[in-house]
This record gives C-alpha cells, structure tokens and sequence, in this order.
C-alpha cells in the first residue's frame, strides 16, 4: 500500500492542514501502542465513549508519526505533523476502507451469521489456499473497526478474499457490506448472539442478509424463516443473475440434500445428493456445529467446481480452530504468547502488537516464527517485509523454524534457524530460554505446540481462562455510565479478585484507568516491580510497611489518628513534601475510618503539615447492592458530603472524592463526585440481574477428566461413602479439589459443572485434589474438557448455592491453577 494524501481527501470528506506537496503513506494504524507506528504511519485517532485516541497524538509525534486523521486537533501540536480534520473519524477509516477495496477486482466471499462465521472463514482458507493467494480476516476481526482493518491488508498479488462481518444491531451492515463488497456470500447459522439489539429473529436476519445486497450467489441452510427473509430480501435487492444456493437435512427442495448422517468415533460420514448424484463425505468432527460449518463449506467447494474427489482429501484434513492468543507462564520465569495455529503476514502483525501493548511482563523479547504462508509477495520481498516488522518491535532473537525462513535468515540481525521443529526439539537445551517473553508463532503444519509443551510452565491441567476482551468491555460498560470528568479506580486487590493481577492492570493502565487499588503494600509493590506507572492506593498500610510504600511511591488509605501520626513522622524523618495521602471518613460502616467526632483534632493534625497532600477523601458504602437499605445508603452519602466538605474548607484542600462502589456507580449516580471505585464488575458479576445481562464472563475454570468407570448398583464414591449408586452410573474424575479453591459444600449433588454442555453432578465429597462426577447421560471420553465454573455454573450461582458471594468463589482459586490470559 502507498497511498497519497492528497487522493483520500475528497474520499473523507477532509479539511486538509497538510503542505501541497505530495505526502505517500503505506500503513494505517489505529492502535497508539504498536511499534509499527512511524513516518509513513496514517494514524486515525478513533473516539468513542470512553475512549480518544487524540490523546496519545503528542507522543505518537514524539515516535515519529506525522500524518494523522483527527476530528480535532489537539493543542500544542497543529504545527508538528500533518492532519486531515473531519467529522466521525471512524467514518473516515471505513470510508477509506471502501475506497481502498474498490482498487482491486478479485472474488470475495463474504460471511455473516450468528455463530461459525471465524470457523468457516479459516476453514475455507485452508480448504483454497492450495488453488488461491487469499487474504482474510485475521482472528474474528469483524466489527466495524474489524472489518476495515482486514480490507486494507490487501495487496496486488492477491486473488481472493474472504470477509466476514458481524453486526449486533440495527443499521451496522450496511457500512460494512460497502467496504467488503462481496460477490459471494455465505450465511452461517442463525442463533441467539446478540438477540437484545434487534426486536425478533427476523429483524436479524434481515440485517445480515444486507452484505448480500450485490452477490449473485448466497449460500444458506433452509429452514422456514430464513427461506422467507430470503424471498423478500431477492425482492427488495433484485439482481439478475442471482442464484441461491442451500443445503437442508430434511428438505428435499435444497440444492444439496443431507440424506444421511453417521457419527462414530468423533468422525461424522454424510452422504449427501447434489445435481442427482449422491456422494460420500467424511467430516472428522463430531459435534453438529462442526458438521453445520462443514457443510457451509462444501457448498463453496461445490459453487468453485471442485470434484468430489478433492473436496473429500480437503475437508477429511479440517481441525480445530484456535481463534485466539493465549499468555501462559513459561520455564524458567519465561511469559509465552501462543499463537502455534497460523502464520501469515498480517497475524504476525496482530501478534507483535500483542507482545508489545499488554503481556511483555520481561524486557527481552523472543519470537519463534514458521515459514510463512499467503503472503501475495515473493520470498524476497516477503522476508524483507518480516525482516522490518521484527526490527521494528525491537525483538531481541528470531528463531526461525522452516526450509524458506531459513534461507532468508541472513536478513534477520539477530536470527538461528532450523530446518524443521524436530530439529529445534532436539537443540532446546542449548537455547537457554530465561526472563523473556515468547512469541510462538507457526503455521499449523509445523506442529508448534509441541514448542509451546516444552517451554510451558509444568502444572496441573486445571486452568483458570482470563478472557482479557471481556475486562475492557466490561471497564467500558461502567464508564458509560460516569460524567465526562469522573474518574475511575479500579480495585486489583486480592490477586485482581482471584483473576490475576500484572496481566490484568497492563491492559488498564492501556485504557487510562486513572487509579488502581490493592488491600496491602506488597501487592503494590508487585505491580510496580512489574513496570505499572498508575497510581495505586493502598487500603490497608500496615505502619510497618510505610517506609515501603515511600519507597515505590505508593499512596496510602489513612484511617485513624494513630496511623497518621506514625506515617507523618517517617515522613518528616525522610524530608518528604506533598506526598500524597488519602483519608477515609467512617459514614456508617464502622470498619475503618475516621469517625465525625474526630475529625477537629485530624483537621489540627493536617493543618501547616507540608509533608503529605490529602489526594483524596473517600468512605465506603455498607448497602449499595440492597434497595431495602437504600436509606441507609442516603445517610451515609450525607454525612460523607457533610465531613468532607468540612475537611476541604477546613484545610483549604480540593482533593479527589470518592464514596461509590460497583454497586454505587449503578445505583446513587448523583454520588459520582470527583471518582469511583469499579471491583467486582470488571470481572462480570453484578448484585443486580438486569445489570447482569450487559457484562461479560470473565474467568473460566476448566479442568479434564482423568478418568471414567463404572460403578454397580450399591457401590459408593468418595471419602465417608457419602454417595451410594442406586443404579448402574458412570462417574468421572477430575483432577481439582477444595485445594484448588472449590467448597467442600459444592459436593454431594449440590454443584455440577459442564462437560460437552451437559451438566454433570457432583457425587460425594469433594477431595482435596480432585472430585468425581455422574456422566452416565453424556457421551464422553478422558481427556475431554470440563467446565467448572464460567458461563455455566456461573460463580453467582454458586454463590447462591452456597450461600455465600461470588468474591468468596473466586478469590479462594488457588494460585496453584495456572491463570491463562486471552484476546
């Protein structure tokens, strides 16, 4: 891509502050953290609700980017770089996504659906690319920003795209239908996701079938509603010719009839009839998602002219999808990014500002890169290109595994090269992997993981799944909900309420949060150790840690007289000036606090005192969550109103105030003050169900089954005998216990967790290391996935099970379960 400024601003509808010379950009960018940022960067600053990426123009300046599309100019910068004003700039970067993919003419299919739209779109990646130079979506890049990012990676040596778009309400598709431009569209399955932006099924599918408005093929399932949205959609958006091409289990009218389907040993044989002639094809799935998304794309095989012969060699070959990036521990204090699922140019991209914007917990940086695939550019030109990208993100070792990245190993200053990952394997010991972070990143056929087996930390095979997305959107949901000037503190205590805590607060210190707070020092050391420059308040400073938080600058919760006696006469001692305190009033929770009675002499005591600043004043609600004790909530919105203000004119002061929790934000919003403190919502748990609907699952808990038998009628489970088959059942073991954080409570048919997504009960007691389960209705194996708590059981019905709250269930996971971050 070399684009010339001056042709995309009639394409944006821009004021221009450039020069009149020519100015060529070849990289687009809307991510202020990637290392790929430079001179030939266009950055376009997206703002939304709780974000602006104006902000971060001055030091983007600073790194060397000079071209940028704004809706304002900030100050102290017009003079310093090049910038195109307009209106919405998220306008502005599908408007140039537009008019960048209608310099190119090459078939593009395009996917919508509810569900199995990334599956199908990597599917039919791998399924072509023998045949096709393919550029697609990296990851589930399919929203509105998504979708614009994918279409301008390509470039003149591709023959083929594949697009998909996703949409979550009324009047998205439309925008992205223009900057995809499909002739060939593929409607995935139709479910649930995102029922609550439109009115009804129907709604929806209308919407999506809008990325169709000019394909002259649409591929579907039939079923009765989508025949007749499809019917009037034809009507509406008449083209000639436009063919419907469907596939259906039980109607014989589909162009491709399923007419049998059989399952054995997680391999699915269909035969299926097409153009009068019935053929056999081997799915090496079991499950009927994985047989649906097949069967989608078949149907593009069949519209491409493939034989039955090829389709079958093809399809027979289908894995798993990995569609995401996961950060685990690695050996020898190592973080490793595993990306072991695909190598091409612009997912190496996506990955290295992964590695770069959140989960480089150690300053060296090693990438472990494959022979990579569908670039569109020769070898030559190709490695150049990965040569620039690694020297760019200032990666301090290329291990280059493949016969072609090998040849080119020479372009790289810092590379060691292996013709193959056996070859690799067998040299490990002399790599002397130490304090780095990883990135592993390979296409699938180099069978990477066998990589990320060998440097992976050695655990148990429970994990706790950190879902990274889930956190920001959850962060954001509370931020729409704040005045334009209330800031946010977000609580990280407690291990980030079970979560995990570094990983976590490098993506909020990402979005601005403007404080964090943990319970004691040493967590905030930890995190200062760790590289974070956001403030954090401390809110239980034992004295004996006060020469410690001095130290890493960290701010302390001032509670009592004594505290603060003993806090200003270290600080006096270490000729401290203006370090900032922060002081707690006591309005009605009698925990901690100043209580009204002393506030004269803590007035007498800060008063001329030059050696600390009071930051913030703050106090805690004792019933936000409970509309029964509202009131109370009101009294001590009062009185915090009442001491504060004493304190503030008192002592001349204008500091921060602070007094509502996650419960607060949504429930007292005339108490914002100056901040609020977000806790447990950031992790997707909310006291109020109507809220509840709006947040996201964070943490997963999965473990495997170790094990399965089965028991006669008598036999028993466990310790104590405490559960007795009355009939023949078949029990499975699962290694995870109350060690591992799980109530003893939740056994003996109490809880269940989820294998294969059937609820499967708890029998007996739970064991210290692992408890036992009745699978007796679930076709399953060892080894297959088990889902202790997340989306179902979810921690708040636990909580309720055991009559407890959810911040008991999550914060008692035993940091002996691996934490496992993903995006």
């Amino acid at each position: 891509m070399s684009i010339n400024l001056k042709n995309i601003i009639p394409v944006l509808h821009a004021q221009n502050s450039t020069p009149e010379t020519d100015i060529f950009v070849d990289h687009i960018s809307i991510d202020s953290r990637s290392l790929q940022n430079g001179s030939k960067t266009l950055f376009i600053a997206l703002s939304g609700v709780n974000n602006d990426a104006h902000l971060y123009i001055p030091e983007l300046i600073e790194k060397g980017v000079q071209n940028f599309v704004v809706q304002y100019i900030p100050e102290k910068v017009a003079d310093k770089a090049n910038f195109l004003v307009v209106k919405n700039t998220l306008n502005a970067l599908q408007q140039f996504a537009a008019y960048y993919r209608n310099l190119f003419d090459f078939p593009v299919i395009g996917l919508t659906g509810s569900n199995g739209k990334t599956i199908v779109k990597e599917w039919l990646n791998f399924l072509l690319s023998p045949d096709y130079n393919i550029i697609r979506s990296p990851k589930s890049y399919n929203s509105q920003v998504g979708v614009p990012l994918s279409v301008i990676a390509i470039n003149e040596k591709h023959n083929l795209g594949i697009f998909e778009a996703g949409i979550s309400t009324v009047n998205e598709m439309e925008k992205l239908e223009k900057i995809i431009k499909p002739n060939i569209g593929v409607l995935t399955s139709i479910g649930s996701a995102h029922d609550e932006g439109f009115l009804n099924l129907v709604q929806k599918i209308d919407e999506k079938l809008l990325l169709f408005k000019e394909c002259p093929i649409i591929i579907y399932q039939k079923n009765e509603i989508v025949d007749s949205c499809i019917s009037q959609f034809t009507a509406e958006y008449m083209m000639h010719p436009r063919k419907l091409f469907s596939w259906s289990f039980t109607d014989k009218n589909a162009d491709v009839f399923i007419l049998k389907k059989e399952t054995k040993n997680e391999i699915t044989n269909i035969q299926y009839q097409y153009k009068n002639e019935i053929f056999d094809l081997e799915i090496p799935f079991s499950d009927s998602a994985s047989i649906e998304n097949a069967i989608s794309c078949l149907l593009v095989l069949l519209y491409f002219k493939y034989d039955s012969k090829t389709i079958q060699n093809r399809v027979q070959m289908l894995y798993p999808v990995q569609m995401r990036l996961e950060v685990k521990n690695g050996i020898n204090n190592c973080s490793i990014i595993d990306d072991s699922y695909s190598s091409d140019f612009q997912s190496l991209k996506i990955a290295l500002d992964f590695l770069e914007s959140q989960q480089k917990k150690n300053a060296t940086k090693t990438v472990i890169l494959s022979d990579i695939f569908q670039s569109g550019f020769s070898n030559e030109e190709l490695y150049s290109k990965v040569s620039q990208l690694i020297s760019d993100n200032k990666i301090n070792r290329v291990i280059g595994i493949g016969p072609t990245i090998s040849s080119f190993a020479a372009k790289f200053s810092n590379c060691i090269a292996f013709q193959d990952t056996a070859s690799f394997i067998a040299a490990f010991e002399t790599l002397n992997f130490s304090n780095e972070t990883i990135l592993i990143k390979g296409a699938r056929s180099f069978q990477f993981e066998e990589i990320v087996s060998l440097l992976e930390e050695k655990t148990h095979e429970t994990v706790l799944e950190i879902n990274l997305d889930s956190i920001s959107h959850n962060l954001n949901y509370y931020k729409s909900k704040l005045a334009d000037d209330v800031k946010i503190m977000v609580m990280v205590k407690a291990f980030g309420y079970g979560n995990g805590g570094l990983e976590i607060v490098k993506l909020l210190e990402h979005h601005k949060t403007d404080y964090l707070g943990v319970a004691f020092a040493d967590e905030g050391i930890s995190l200062k150790n760790g590289g974070i420059k956001l403030p954090i308040m401390v809110l239980n400073p034992e004295s004996t840690s006060f020469p410690s938080i001095i130290q890493y600058k960290l701010e302390p919760e001032i509670y009592s007289l004594k505290g603060l006696n003993a806090f200003l006469k270290i600080a006096k001692e270490k000729n401290l000036k203006d370090f900032p305190i922060h002081i707690k009033v006591d309005t009605g929770m009698h925990r901690l606090g100043f209580e009204e009675n002393t506030i004269d002499e803590l007035i007498e005591t800060l008063k001329n005192n030059s050696s600390v600043r009071v930051q913030s004043i703050l106090s805690h609600l004792a019933t936000s969550d409970d509309p029964k004790h509202f009131d109370f909530v009101e009294k001590q919105i009062h009185l915090f109103e009442k001491l504060s203000s004493k304190l503030m004119s008192e002592l001349n002061i204008n500091p921060i105030r602070h007094i509502l929790n996650t419960s607060g934000i949504s429930n007292f919003p005339n108490a914002q003050y100056n901040m609020v403190r977000l806790g447990i919502g950031l992790y997707g748990v909310s006291n109020d169900p109507s809220e509840q609907k709006y947040l996201e699952n964070v943490g997963t808990l999965k473990s495997i089954i170790s094990q399965i038998r089965s028991i006669p009628n008598g036999d028993s489970v466990g310790y104590g005998r405490r559960f007795m088959a009355e009939k023949e059942t078949k029990i499975a073991t699962i290694p995870i216990g109350y060690a591992d954080g799980i109530s003893r409570l939740w056994g003996n048919e109490v809880g269940f967790v989820t294998i294969k997504n059937q609820k499967a009960k708890i029998l007996g007691s739970v064991c210290m290391d692992m408890l036992m389960v009745d699978v007796s209705h679930i076709d399953c194996k060892e080894g297959d996935s088990v889902i202790i708590f997340g989306e179902s059981p979810t921690v708040i019905e636990m909580a309720e099970a055991l009559k407890t709250i959810p911040y008991e269930i999550m914060t008692s996971i035993s940091q002996r379960v691996k934490r496992v971050f993903f995006r």
